[in-house]
């Protein structure tokens, strides 16, 4: 269900994306948008690994360094059919977790100090296994696809805002779509419903993830637990984190800072458990 929904939210960008393509710049300004935003997230896809690694501090750790998480993450990719990931443990009390890395074959799974110390084995396990579902769902490259079709459609609501201040939407007035009042409605609300349907789209892939973090841990209920423990440590302490890298995190780490759901990178915790306790042993 949430594979047909990803899919559906994206077309929905798509298409808002040929709506105010065509009320203000033509097939001409839908093309030059995209190009522009592709360019801009593409940096962000290639890259993301080293990038959100640094910002962090995260370390790479080896065998030797962290034998049981080592070995965890090892067993895990083995279930999950993904080659071996880098395991790093970022230098941060608030427990959190995260996958990067442009493709499996430069995977990367990061968890916190905090979340070593907070968590039993099951529950552990459940939070890599979720993880690793990230990766074999290939969410960095819908992310970033999202993030390119969204950031097009930004773009050309900026031009439309400016289009309007200067009188650019007067031609024709109403006879080309509403004249400069419609220009302006566009250029507020389109970045508006752009960023409810990403958001949209993050939250489905993490039901995803959490239902199949859990099928390749078994353990659904240890993911639960875990969810649980992380969200009441979120609210406690949120993390230091930078907002446009929340998305990544298992939890949201700025919880307690966020809009309304709808403007929610991640489902209610509450909800994800819900599903998880409902699922048949496994």
């Amino acid at each position: 269900m949430n594979i047909v929904k990803t899919g559906l939210l994206l077309g929905a960008l798509t298409g808002l994306l040929m709506l105010i393509g065509g009320y203000f710049g033509g097939q001409q300004g839908v093309v030059i948008a995209f190009i522009f935003a592709m360019v801009m997230n593409f940096g962000s896809y290639w890259f993301s690994d080293k990038l959100i690694l640094r910002m962090y501090k995260a370390q790479e750790v080896s065998e030797s360094q962290a034998p049981d998480l080592y070995a965890m993450v090892k067993n895990l990719a083995l279930k999950a059919s993904l080659p071996m990931p880098k395991v790093y443990i970022i230098p941060e009390d608030t427990p959190n977790a995260f996958a990067t890395g442009r493709n499996e074959h430069h995977a990367v799974v990061a968890v916190t100090e905090g979340i070593l110390r907070i968590l039993n084995k099951d529950e552990l396990e459940g939070v890599i296994a979720h993880e690793l579902t990230h990766i074999k769902n290939k969410d960095m490259l819908i992310g970033s696809i999202a993030a390119t079709l969204a950031g097009a459609i930004v773009m050309l609501a900026n031009m439309a805002q400016w289009a309007a201040i200067f009188g650019g939407a007067s031609r024709d007035n109403d006879e080309e779509g509403g004249g400069i009042v419609g220009l302006i409605l566009m250029a507020i609300l389109a970045p508006i419903a752009a960023t409810i349907i990403q958001m949209a789209i993050s939250r489905s892939r993490e039901y995803l993830a959490d239902e199949g973090g859990a099928r390749v841990s078994q353990k659904p209920y240890g993911l639960a637990g875990a969810l649980e423990k992380l969200s009441l440590a979120s609210q406690a302490v949120p993390m230091n984190a930078n907002p446009s890298t929340a998305h990544m995190f298992i939890v949201n780490p700025l919880t307690g800072k966020s809009l309304m759901n709808l403007f929610s990178t991640h489902p209610p915790v509450e909800e994800r458990v819900a599903r998880l306790r409902s699922m048949r042993p496994l």
